[in-house]
């Protein structure tokens, strides 16, 4: 049985779920690493290990309620969870967005986090000193258009958040949200415009300095890094040429 503190990260396999693992692993943690592409977090976790970190890996599909209680009951402890597994699809209007969308969404920025949360919250709780963190975003604090069902699903993601907190009051878990503005990386634009390449990319055209998934992965392990009666509510972490969702600095 490991003695190492464990957090277990889910959509590990790139950006900002990948980041905070490197960055939790280094700060001595025991990382978990799952997501849908095993192949990836395999590697990552090879990666950790050859660095002389300790690193496992593990195949999991949040949406899937099943494999999230086995992946649990295979667990020895767990002190940190780091909800990460999210994603947007579409930018259409509300009027004519793909309920389907709006669903694959929900299930997997609010499902996914209650399905694992509620499967690990019994060893966070039994570590004495249990952290649970939900990525969620600005998206879920204020609205903007074409981004209805990512909106809707990350204030579910964030009214879960804060509703656990009310609930674990007197518990010795904590319950951090860590909600990042626009941040460029390799995939989450290019799955929100279902691969093409041009329109992600305009996203960021002429931003200066978006943030990066280590600035965000920088931001959980702060806060996971705080002593023990300290809880972090709420970490809003934007680029400073993002003021807010609908106003950001451009260079002509």
């Amino acid at each position: 049985m490991t003695t190492s503190r464990t957090a277990v990260i889910t959509g590990a396999s790139s950006g900002i779920g990948a980041a905070t693992a490197r960055q939790l692993a280094d700060a001595g943690y025991r990382v978990v690493l799952t997501a849908r592409r095993e192949d990836r977090v395999k590697a990552l976790a090879e990666e950790l290990n050859a660095a002389g970190r300790e690193a496992v890996a593990h195949s999991l599909d949040v949406t899937d309620r099943d494999a999230v209680a086995a992946f649990a009951a295979g667990l020895d402890r767990v002190d940190v969870l780091v909800n990460n597994a999210g994603g947007a699809l579409g930018t259409e209007s509300v009027a004519e967005s793909d309920p389907g969308d709006w669903r694959a969404m929900y299930e997997v920025n609010v499902l996914g986090v209650l399905h694992v949360t509620q499967s690990l919250l019994p060893a966070l709780t039994a570590s004495g000193d249990g952290t649970v963190v939900v990525v969620t975003s600005t998206a879920g604090h204020a609205a903007y258009e074409g981004g209805g069902g990512y909106v809707a699903a990350k204030h579910g993601a964030h009214a879960l958040a804060a509703t656990l907190r009310l609930e674990l009051c007197g518990e010795p878990v904590r319950v951090i949200e860590v909600a990042p503005g626009m941040v460029q990386t390799d995939e989450f634009a290019l799955t929100r415009f279902r691969g093409d390449a041009d329109r992600a990319a305009a996203v960021y055209a002429g931003v200066p300095d978006p943030l990066t998934a280590d600035d965000v992965a920088d931001t959980v392990t702060w806060a996971v890094t705080r002593p023990p009666h300290v809880n972090i509510d709420l970490l809003v972490v934007r680029p400073r040429a993002q003021a807010a969702n609908h106003k950001v600095h451009r260079r002509s």
